[in-house]
């Protein structure tokens, strides 16, 4: 059984949300809606649509997240293991666990509840082309809107390099794009393998079982690309040899959309704070630092008090730009949460005093 996010419900319901000229109307729908949902929970097997949110309304704003949904569930069945589920919620498998790090990663069981993201900041960058933050293990694509569109963010889990092969930071571009792409292992590479025991081919033919599989878009930095896989189920892991690895779903509706040129900034944001109106949010991971010893089977980062205070640190320095160059007065039981969990979930932490203009007249 599914849990369905309400974004993919709209495309169900355009009667509905065009017949809405009036506050009370959208409430009534609201709640129509929302039930809809409750209902949609018997019906197993629904798929569920890639992350597409609305960009905020005021561009000084940075939440993005699903209508009608604090928390999202969903319930796993039998032959589900995390990483499937994480799969089919356009998750990666860290995040996954990060969300759940009491329910067993290969044997959830029956009838499991089992959380899932939705509900992000988006990072501190152009909200223009593609933004890769890599401590998330997420990117972020801004397509240009068109003319009457209302502007969205499309949102994709990937895997980064690792330790002793770093995925670089900085802006770049798209420079080039490949269907059926063909690999020339590097060197390094083909000799890491031999020393395994596991001789590469000069020359990987094109095909599903490439490892760069059926899309490749090759980035300004020489030998980096955003590829697809044959190995999907290290998605939001530090497993590649600082490549850009996505689901083979997610990357074939993608790679249509990127056109050369592209702008590509890859940025390193384990601490992300922005504002939803009046309310300062933060949103946490776990730093590059914290997952140096991650390998294929994903281990879960530990936070020492070393990392905590390092990342306290951050978070204050964040909270205080984000105000103005001001310290605000902020929940420090919700921040101390958010820093202890550090599992990616955007947590209010400050809200902005009424003024008096915005204050109800007395009778």
């Amino acid at each position: 059984m599914t849990f369905l996010t309400i974004s993919p419900l709209r495309k169900y319901l355009p009667a509905f949300f065009a017949a809405a000229p009036c506050a009370r109307h959208k409430l009534t729908i609201g709640i129509f809606i929302h039930g809809l949902v409750v209902l949609l929970l018997l019906v197993p097997g629904l798929p569920v649509s890639a992350a597409t949110y609305d960009r905020p309304d005021n561009p000084g704003d940075s939440l993005i997240s699903d209508e009608l949904a604090d928390e999202l569930y969903t319930t796993a069945k039998h032959e589900d293991t995390l990483l499937d589920i994480a799969r089919n919620f356009d998750m990666g498998q860290i995040e996954i666990l990060l969300l759940n790090p009491d329910v067993d990663r290969w044997l959830p069981g029956q009838g499991t509840r089992v959380r899932l993201s939705n509900l992000r900041l988006l990072p501190d960058s152009p909200r223009q082309g593609l933004t890769l933050n890599l401590p998330e293990y997420r990117m972020y694509y801004f397509p240009v809107p068109q003319a009457g569109e209302k502007p969205v963010v499309k949102t994709f889990p990937m895997s980064i390099g690792r330790v002793d092969w770093q995925t670089p930071l900085g802006q770049t571009r798209v420079i080039r794009k490949v269907r059926n792409p063909t690999w020339t292992p590097p060197a390094s590479i083909r000799a890491e393998h031999a020393a395994k025991g596991d001789i590469l081919p000069a020359v990987w033919p094109a095909g599903p079982d490439n490892p760069l599989g059926l899309f490749a878009m090759y980035l300004d930095i020489p030998g980096y690309l955003i590829h697809s896989t044959n190995k999907p189920f290290g998605v939001g892991m530090r497993v590649s040899h600082g490549c850009i690895r996505m689901y083979p779903e997610d990357i074939e509706k993608l790679f249509p959309e990127i056109k050369v040129g592209t702008p590509v900034y890859i940025v390193n944001q384990p601490i992300k704070v922005g504002w939803h109106q009046d309310t300062l949010y933060i949103e946490i991971h776990p730093t590059l630092a914290e997952t140096e010893s991650e390998d294929e089977n994903g281990t879960v980062p530990e936070l020492t008090e070393e990392r905590y205070m390092a990342s306290l640190e951050l978070a204050l320095k964040l909270i205080e730009r984000a105000n103005n160059r001001q310290m605000p007065v902020i929940d420090g039981e919700a921040l101390k949460k958010a820093l202890q969990l550090h599992n990616g979930i955007p947590a209010a932490i400050y809200k902005r005093p009424t003024t008096s203009q915005d204050a109800p007249e007395s009778p």
